[in-house]
């Protein structure tokens, strides 16, 4: 039998055992998001918090947990007798698997069945599964799109629907939903952060005993489970039965109106969008006054429950970082309090001292963590870096390129090239501002693929708008009912039909063909040379790369960022779901040097055959962003050829009364479209007419 690691022997974390806590006093309060770095034991936490939740009484052989005193009326292995026989159960802790089918988490209809002999044949899901439980996502981040919005309807219903053509079952579904994330992995959509009730950043703690007692406990721990155990069994017991006694005081306990009010000029003084923040803080509350034991909520009831509730909704754009003004929060309530509270305590949420057990090393106090670890814990992690920087790139006197250059350059091509010999040696070095992103037209590759869903490009997918019917190759997920029956219709005569139905056989059934839309690979690959620091050139494009982010974002593609200046090219992005971390660098993107274009299309190539091989179905979209110029070694020609096939963009970045059409003469080796920096509409008309060269 396994044994979970102890919830109270958690060291540390005191805002996300707050949450979780106040999610098992009220589930009312929607769930909790867990942020942060790998390695900060958030799957730990969860899952020894399924230990302290009371067992629940069900309705015996019940599949979906019915509650004995009040059954589901429209539960279907009902209908249920109120006062029937029972059992009492656990209380479930239910895993979703980032790799779940729709069916396996709603549940499903056995359709053959349902169409062929009129039987609603039902297979309950994780959802049926967590009822009265835990239901935990880890990574909830990769989790399809759909799966995300059909669990946190769920979450916030109450209950589970399940509709497959004409069949319709519905049952309860009340949990406490848990979700974890490394935000470097790529972020959640903002209306999907708003569907979680708490949300909290979590990181390593800094202090070395803090480290050192959590390393302690777990080797203990893995040592002999069951003996570590043994010695948290009544601190366990008493946080249980805590959870216990504030879930019956939650009833009882008042909102007075001036805390009502306080709670909405803090939900507006954060400008949160909705009122799902005011409702939830309100909630939050409630359950915190009831753990707290008091039956009237404070200020300190407020402010506790503010901090977890409103971070993740403040986020104005998709780049800015969770994160609360704590000295604006505090303003905010001083303002409105009547003054008759006792002072906060900081958000530290009041947690049960841990008994002085130690990790298996004889008794030691459990560290807790000052005020000042608490909010380094939660502060929102900053992504930066700087590609690395070459120190003295040499000329390469003898490419094409540069004898094109010398022959046909005009003033501002000797301006650029100026530029570009000041910085040669990198001292001249200097990182351009960012304007605020604006809005592209669609980028899309050409053809149908079947990557992973998106907004992007067309694809073949599970969900989408219907473009056909086929014989199914398996169990049917998703019938077509007029394919079905003008499949059945002809061979009615020959089966003996009487009366006014149709005689269906499994071999009639037909499954729909649907096409929607799916994410891309969009790798951008960046001249950062000396050149392109010329009048501001830079700047312009930082934003230009910036905007395309923004949309790379809202259409759900991975994005990897490559740059190119002095001898080489570095991969600054790897390819990532996180574009929060690809804005980050962008803008700590430094130019100078010379201009090695041969090495970053040569790079852009290498990462697109390695991610081919971990995604094969995930299409590449290649955005080279440069003015053409290739002045360091490599052959760009050979380097372009590695690219043959891969739907591309070329950013013209040339600009100035005297052009040299270098840009698109690395368009046309590439077989990509070129669009001036100046004009993104291009991108649209580039790929129509990109399309409509195929279609002839």
């Amino acid at each position: 039998m396994n044994v979970a690691y102890p919830f109270s022997a958690v060291v540390g974390l005191d805002d996300l055992k707050l949450a979780l806590l106040l999610n098992a006093v009220s589930p009312r309060v929607g769930g909790v998001l867990v942020r942060g770095e790998k390695g900060t034991a958030k799957s730990t936490i969860v899952r020894a918090l399924a230990g302290q939740l009371p067992a629940v009484d069900t309705v015996a052989g019940c599949r979906f947990a019915c509650d004995p005193a009040a059954p589901d009326p429209s539960c279907p292995d009902g209908p249920h007798e109120p006062g029937g026989p029972a059992e009492r159960r656990p209380s479930a802790l239910v895993e979703l698997p980032v790799g779940a089918s729709e069916d396996r988490l709603a549940g499903s209809l056995d359709v053959e069945r349902a169409l062929t002999e009129g039987v609603k044949a039902f297979e309950p899901g994780l959802l049926a599964a967590a009822h009265r439980g835990v239901l935990y996502v880890d990574e909830v981040n990769l989790l399809h799109d759909h799966l995300v919005d059909l669990l946190l309807d769920a979450a916030a219903l109450g209950t589970c629907y399940v509709e497959r053509e004409s069949v319709s079952v519905r049952h309860a579904a009340r949990f406490l939903l848990v979700g974890t994330m490394n935000p470097e992995e790529g972020e959640l959509r903002p209306q999907l952060l708003d569907r979680f009730g708490l949300t909290v950043e979590v990181r390593a703690s800094r202090d070395p005993r803090e480290r050192a007692e959590v390393v302690r406990r777990r080797l203990a721990f893995e040592a002999d489970p069951a003996a570590f155990a043994a010695r948290w069994r009544d601190a366990e017991a008493e946080l249980a039965g805590r959870i216990a006694a504030a879930r019956e005081r939650l009833t009882g306990v008042r909102l007075p109106d001036e805390r009502l009010e306080q709670i909405a000029a803090v939900c507006a003084g954060f400008e949160v969008d909705g009122l799902r923040a005011d409702l939830v803080t309100a909630n939050a509350a409630l359950a915190h006054a009831a753990w707290r034991g008091r039956d009237e909520v404070t200020a300190e009831d407020v402010r506790a429950a503010a901090r977890l509730s409103l971070p993740h909704r403040r986020r104005r754009d998709p780049f800015d970082a969770p994160g609360l003004d704590e000295s604006l929060l505090d303003e905010l309530l001083d303002s409105t309090s009547p003054g008759d509270d006792p002072p906060p305590d900081g958000g530290g949420g009041g947690e049960p001292s841990s008994p002085p057990q130690g990790g298996g090393q004889g008794p030691s106090q459990n560290p807790s963590p000052e005020q000042d670890t608490n909010r380094e814990q939660n502060a929102s992690r900053e992504q930066s870096a700087s590609p690395s920087r070459d120190a003295s790139p040499e000329r390469n006197a003898g490419s094409s390129d540069d004898a094109g250059l010398s022959q046909n350059r005009g003033p501002s091509q000797d301006a650029d090239l100026a530029q570009e010999e000041r910085s040669g040696g990198g001292g001249g070095e200097r990182v351009a501002s960012v304007a605020a992103p604006h809005a592209v037209p669609l980028l899309e590759v050409p053809g149908v693929g079947e990557g992973s869903a998106g907004r992007r490009s067309r694809s073949r997918t599970a969900r989408g708008r219907v473009t056909g019917a086929r014989r199914p190759a398996a169990k049917v997920r998703d019938p077509h009912v007029v394919a079905t029956l003008l499949a059945a219709a002809p061979r009615q005569r020959a089966r003996g039909r009487s009366g006014a139905g149709l005689v269906l056989r499994p071999d009639d059934l037909r499954e729909a063909v649907r096409e929607g839309r799916e994410g891309n690979l969009v790798l951008f690959v960046v001249d950062a040379s000396g050149s392109m620091a010329a009048r501001r050139r830079m700047e312009t494009v930082k934003t230009a790369v910036l905007s395309l982010l923004l949309d790379a974002y809202q259409r759900r593609d991975k994005v990897g960022l490559i740059t190119f200046r002095g001898r080489a090219a570095d991969l600054v992005l790897p390819p990532t779901s996180s574009v929060e971390a690809g804005a980050a660098r962008l803008r700590a993107l430094a130019t100078g040097g010379r201009t090695p274009l041969a090495a970053g299309l040569a790079r852009a190539a290498e990462v697109l055959r390695a991610e081919r091989l971990r995604d094969p179905a995930r299409r590449p979209l290649l955005v080279v962003v440069t003015d053409g110029r290739a002045t360091a070694g490599g052959d760009v020609d050979r380097a372009a050829g590695l690219l043959a096939g891969t739907a591309g963009i070329v950013v013209d970045c040339e600009d100035g009364p005297v052009r040299l059409g270098l840009a698109g003469r690395l368009a046309a080796r590439l077989g990509a479209r070129l669009v001036p920096l100046g004009d993104l509409d291009g991108i649209v008309r580039a790929h129509r007419g990109r399309d409509a060269g195929k279609a002839a």
